[in-house]
């Protein structure tokens, strides 16, 4: 009994004092809330007044998991996520029951055969198999999902080689690439080295495609997989620039003479982020510092112009330069919005016969790290108006057959690709979806080095959330799924290859139910523009 009674004593003061401190706690807060001259609504309502502030910033969770529809939310959807997450974990498109899309909306659809191509008519490189780990689900309860992953062989989905996107078809080193999908630039530091290097082993064991590095230089973790590289070049010159900050030749030859750097590409304007290039200063670590020439642990605010061009001569001149240094394809990436200015270049590179390789339109819903809201959500022509000018400019000055289109702009899945292809691309390149197959839940957190999932972050501690061996297969599985819906689309729409989808493969449903051509969307788009300007 004595001891029972000890115990019961120790229990109750352990719990007075839990109770008394909890006491003090709320009456501290109190005091602090009532006694600061921030938030109104602390000052009122003291304590519960923070019950708000927890909701606010769950509040993107909730919405995402409890609330929201599947269709709903932006940039991405639920649906969109869970699209790239299942091809990326099971490497499947299949859903059940009909579509989720309204139909009842202006919208994109492709024109289908009623004689399709079977399987064994369609120009498939299916030669080598890759070796891959595909999951398999066991159980799916309430709180928990049981699966395990199993290793299989499975087909590639390359293009062959009569189909192939060949880059700089007149340089030494020209680059043929056999997937129409690659990835877009994120640089190493904006993401961390367990998600550069799972991207990069992902996409080195699908082959045929590539790794744009971003404007943060090239890394070890970019070529740890052996995937193809495209070098980007941002104003503040990252990798190839000298302790002053200005354009080297040595650094430039010495990536050119890489055998994975297949390519170079002028960021013009910062793409999406029209402000300039930004990373924090606690992500620049030595290591990332060492790759891009500048101090470690200094924010960087690289500039978002090139500060030695001022004119399309010098920017054309700058490429000429690139290309004879190099051997290898040069080209530039742009948002399409002034159209005066495309009109300019176009007619400039006419004119003086020099010419990128091949250009990347980023379409203003493209993604970034961080930028202002009101650059982000204004500046520049989205994807779908902005890829088909580009294309008819350069038909108009006859320099079409001469350089290559890579689109980017929320093509996250294989019909958004064909419709891009039928509005006039070579290639697609893609990020967000890259960095959802590498375990992003979408938090939205990039510019803070706080992403829950050790995606976009160089803390060591978020970092050992990615495992680079798991992670690696989702981003083979996403690229290989990507390309099977590719060629069933093909397919249906009665041609060999995806490399044959065309504008003529496209219609357009308006807002009054009316249906259009591909062709006639353009063409009375680019009529009004011409009008316009």
């Amino acid at each position: 009994m004595d001891l029972l009674w000890t115990i019961q004593v120790i229990v109750n003061t352990i719990i007075l004092v839990l109770f008394i401190a909890l006491a003090l706690f709320i009456l501290y807060l109190v005091a602090a809330d009532r006694s600061q001259q921030q938030h109104s609504i602390l000052r009122n309502f003291p304590v519960l007044g923070r019950v708000r502030y927890f909701f606010e910033k769950i509040g993107p969770e909730i919405r995402q998991y409890l609330i929201q529809s599947d269709n709903e939310a932006t940039p991405f959807s639920r649906k969109d996520y869970l699209d790239v997450v299942k091809a990326g974990k099971y490497k499947s498109r299949i859903g059940g029951f009909g579509s989720r899309r309204d139909f009842t909306q202006p919208g994109f659809y492709l024109q289908n055969s009623i004689f399709p191509k079977e399987a064994k008519e369609l120009h498939i490189d299916q030669s080598v198999k890759i070796k891959t780990s595909i999951y398999k689900l066991d159980k799916e309860g309430l709180f928990d999902r049981d699966e395990h992953r199993e290793t299989e062989l499975v087909d590639p989905y390359l293009l062959t080689d009569e189909h192939a996107v060949v880059l700089g078809s007149r340089r030494a080193k020209p680059f043929h690439v056999k997937r129409l999908v690659g990835q877009s630039g994120m640089s190493y530091g904006a993401l961390g080295q367990n998600a550069i290097s799972a991207l990069s082993h992902g996409l080195g064991l699908a082959a045929g495609t590539w790794m744009n590095t971003g404007e943060g230089g090239l890394s070890d973790h970019h070529l740890k997989g052996k995937v193809d590289i495209i070098f980007q070049i941002g104003p503040g010159l990252f990798g190839v620039r000298d302790h002053d900050g200005r354009f080297s030749e040595v650094e430039f030859v010495k990536k050119a003479d890489n055998p994975y750097v297949k390519a170079f590409e002028i960021k013009l304007a910062q793409g999406a982020k029209t402000r300039g290039g930004h990373v924090e200063a606690d992500k620049v670590t030595e290591e990332i510092a060492a790759i891009r020439n500048v101090k470690p642990y200094t924010t960087i605010n690289s500039p978002n112009r090139f500060t030695f061009m001022n004119d399309n001569r010098d920017l054309l001149e700058f490429i000429a330069k690139l290309q004879q240094m190099s051997g290898k394809p040069v080209g530039f990436k742009m948002v399409v919005g002034n159209l005066d200015m495309l009109y300019s270049l176009v007619a400039d590179m006419k004119a003086t016969g020099i010419y990128p390789d091949f250009i990347s339109v980023d379409g203003g819903e493209g993604g970034t790290g961080a930028t202002y809201q009101e650059l982000e959500d204004t500046m520049g022509l989205p994807l779908f108006s902005a890829l088909p000018i580009l294309d008819l400019v350069l038909k108009e000055n006859g320099l079409r057959d001469e350089i290559k289109i890579i689109a980017s702009g929320k093509l996250i899945t294989p019909d958004k690709v064909a419709i891009a292809l039928a509005l006039g691309a070579d290639l697609v390149n893609v990020a967000r979806a890259m960095m959802m197959s590498v375990g992003c839940i979408m938090a939205q957190q990039c510019h803070t080095n706080d992403c829950p999932v050790g995606v976009a972050t160089t803390n060591p501690q978020r970092e050992k959330g990615l495992v680079i061996e798991e992670k690696q297969y989702r981003v083979t599985n996403y690229m290989i799924s990507m390309h099977e819906g590719l060629f069933n689309i093909a397919a249906a729409c009665g041609v060999v290859s995806p490399t044959d989808i065309t504008i003529k493969h496209l219609l357009y449903k308006t807002e009054r139910g009316d249906i259009i051509t591909g062709e006639q969307y353009v063409n009375r788009m680019y009529r009004a523009l011409k009008e316009a300007v």
